[in-house]
């Protein structure tokens, strides 16, 4: 079997409500790239990536990246290289892709991931299989909360909580007063049994004011703090003077960055994504190195929809690392919502069954594959 040719597609979905953090409070953001890999045999691979102009690591070391960059990446640059290849060679089509183009994880997330669909078809397996076999069989769902007046983050989080999430993330990082005010609201309306993780996307000025908001945040439980700062010395520096665990998430793409936080002390824990390496090969290699060091991880990710989610389940269910709630979506098609918020961002999808969620999880899928189906009717409804 033969890669033969390819269609980008830019998808945006209706959301459920606007979802911002702190270093994106205005860069709009769900803007999908949908990938549509071909083959001679006509059976088709799928890929997403959830590129975002903001979303890069300290200091500009690695860059934004969006959808349309993605597509030219692909159309220029990515594809010639893949081009006539079996979709099974995909450790040397990345050495290929690595050769072609430095950077633009995105651009390269998009064709891993509908490689390992392909590779799963092909083999009637799921992905998580390619990756090594599965340590678990679901995913907790850590419900984002994103940026909004206290409130109504306390009434999502409640409802979240009913609907059976078990873990919190409370997006901080704008207004230290009004972070510490969250966090007090969130335990006392949820009470000690619900988990509740900050994740302030860098945003606090400095370490030593990420120290104290963190040392005003302990009373209340917090389970850890997600990247409070950029710079991964003051990440260090924080992680030696608070009392609760330190997560690394946009210092944390490739294998090397593991070595480094490791080699500085500067996280227990790091969020593993599919795309921030560049795909699930990267992935499951950053995972690997992780775990050698003694870090321990959550499924990170963009707000995907199904496909991307699809993949981070399985990614999940791979890594053994993986053992904090992730915030994976809860992707289902219009026809299958049924008014839950826990775990859900989108009012539609473009996969035609939803994801399984049981008792504040999503089952890892189980067909071959990513082991979901696009809904190519939703594609066209959906195309910008």
């Amino acid at each position: 079997m033969k890669i033969t040719g390819y269609q980008c597609y830019f998808i945006k979905l209706p959301p459920r409500r606007v979802h911002n953090w702190a270093s994106k409070m205005n860069t709009p953001i769900g803007s999908h790239l949908l990938l549509r890999l071909e083959t001679d045999s006509g059976l088709v691979g799928w890929g997403e990536t959830p590129a975002i102009a903001t979303w890069g690591g300290a200091h500009m070391m690695y860059y934004g990246e969006t959808a349309q960059t993605v597509q030219h990446l692909i159309d220029d640059y990515l594809f010639p290289v893949i081009e006539g290849r079996s979709p099974l060679e995909i450790g040397p089509i990345h050495a290929a892709m690595d050769r072609m183009v430095k950077g633009h994880p995105y651009a390269k997330s998009a064709i891993d991931i509908a490689l390992y669909d392909l590779a799963g078809k092909m083999l009637d397996v799921p992905v998580y299989q390619l990756l090594g076999g599965a340590h678990r069989d679901r995913i907790a769902i850590a419900h984002s909360l994103g940026i909004m007046e206290n409130d109504k983050a306390v009434a999502e989080a409640e409802q979240a909580a009913a609907e059976g999430a078990r873990t919190i993330k409370a997006k901080t990082g704008l207004d230290p007063v009004r972070d510490v005010e969250l966090v007090r609201m969130l335990r006392e309306a949820l009470g000690p049994d619900i988990n509740i993780r900050v994740d302030a996307n860098e945003g606090y000025h400095s370490a030593s004011e990420a120290i104290r908001i963190t040392h005003q945040m302990e009373p209340y439980n917090i389970l850890f703090t997600e990247q409070p700062v950029a710079d991964l010395k003051d990440m260090a520096y924080i992680a030696h003077h608070v009392n609760v665990p330190v997560m690394a998430d946009e210092g944390a793409w490739t294998p090397q960055d593991i070595l480094h936080i490791h080699q500085h002390r500067a996280a227990e824990l790091i969020s593993l994504y599919v795309t921030k390496p560049g795909g699930l090969y990267r992935a499951n290699q950053v995972a690997t190195v992780a775990e050698s060091v003694g870090i321990r991880s959550d499924i990170g990710g963009s707000i995907e929809m199904g496909v991307g989610c699809a993949a981070n389940l399985h990614l999940g269910a791979a890594a053994r690392i993986a053992e904090f709630a992730s915030v994976c979506s809860v992707s289902r098609p219009k026809a299958a919502q049924n008014g839950q918020i826990a775990g859900v961002y989108y009012l539609d999808d473009i996969i035609k069954d939803p994801l399984v969620y049981e008792d504040g999880a999503l089952l890892v899928p189980q067909g071959p594959g990513l082991g979901v189906e696009v809904d190519e009717a939703k594609i066209q409804q959906y195309a910008i």
